[in-house]
């Protein structure tokens, strides 16, 4: 991770570095070109890494510039999606599974720094407007951001600028001084990179390790007719009753995401409609 200024700060400018990868993963090679034609160019990159059947991650300054970007590429034919601040953890959640699980090819956003979740299916990282110095083009949101590429072996990361900054130079030379460092390493013991591919079944799976000991399902199946439906008990509450137990729900719901079980909080989800429909 990259330290931010409270870490430095505390530690006193003393950061023990972990660099080096045992899959022998790079960090992408970058490549700097002129946003004049940005659009265009992106759009035949992006169609190189959808016959490879990998991933595009694509990076704009503006929220309005993320929904319009998403509706043009719509129009050209490519399966893509837009995330932002707005969308709830769960929601969050499974547009980045359907990212992995190539149900779309694209996912755009504003801030993409903080998803902090292996992406090994991401190819390239386009950052649009990268020379438009700021809080989402510094030095530090560039390396974190340049670092979403870094888990595929044929990891690249495009910045579309006029100019080149002082923070997209030293983000530069930070990834490619960490890249020449694993290199190093790479040849002297013999390594070859290699992507950690996961099944469609590992990336359903995701669920506590002492579920699946118990040889509890890995995944959620969407029932066809919700339990709480069914509870007589549940069916006849009044309407402060039911208000309560969605209250109830909805905090077991977001403990459930917070903790990451995506499993049980899609079944609390379906659960917390199905009340919120009784409720009328």
């Amino acid at each position: 991770a990259t330290p931010g200024e409270y870490e430095l700060r505390e530690s006193e400018g003393v950061v023990v570095e972990q660099i080096i990868r045992p899959t022998g993963l790079l960090d992408p090679e970058i490549d700097v070109r002129p946003s004049g034609n940005q659009i265009d160019d992106l759009l035949e990159e992006i169609d190189e890494r959808v016959k490879k059947d990998e991933r595009v991650l694509v990076t704009t300054l503006t929220k309005r510039m993320a929904e319009e970007l998403t509706k043009f590429m719509e129009r050209a034919n490519i399966k893509c999606r837009y995330i932002h601040s707005e969308v709830d953890t769960l929601d969050r959640v499974e547009i980045l599974r359907e990212l992995r699980l190539g149900i779309f090819d694209v996912l755009v956003g504003v801030n993409l720094l903080r998803e902090g979740l292996d992406l090994p299916e991401v190819s390239l990282v386009a950052i649009l407007d990268a020379d438009k110095e700021g809080f989402l083009r510094n030095q530090r949101s560039l390396v974190q951001t340049i670092g979403r590429a870094a888990r595929n072996e044929n990891g690249q990361v495009i910045m579309y600028a006029d100019k080149i900054t002082d923070s997209m130079r030293e983000s530069i030379d930070e990834t490619n001084r960490r890249r020449g460092i694993q290199e190093a390493y790479n040849q002297k013991h013999g390594i070859t990179p290699r992507s950690v591919r996961k099944s469609k079944e590992a990336i359903l799976g995701q669920t506590k390790a002492a579920d699946s000991k118990k040889g509890a399902k890995n995944y959620y199946v969407e029932p066809e007719e919700l339990s709480v439906a069914a509870d007589p008990v549940v069916k006849y509450m009044g309407k402060d009753e039911l208000e309560k137990m969605i209250k109830k729900t909805q905090k077991a719901m977001e403990k459930a995401a917070k903790d990451l079980d995506f499993i049980e909080a899609a079944r609390l989800r379906d659960e917390l409609e199905e009340l919120k429909k009784l409720k009328g």
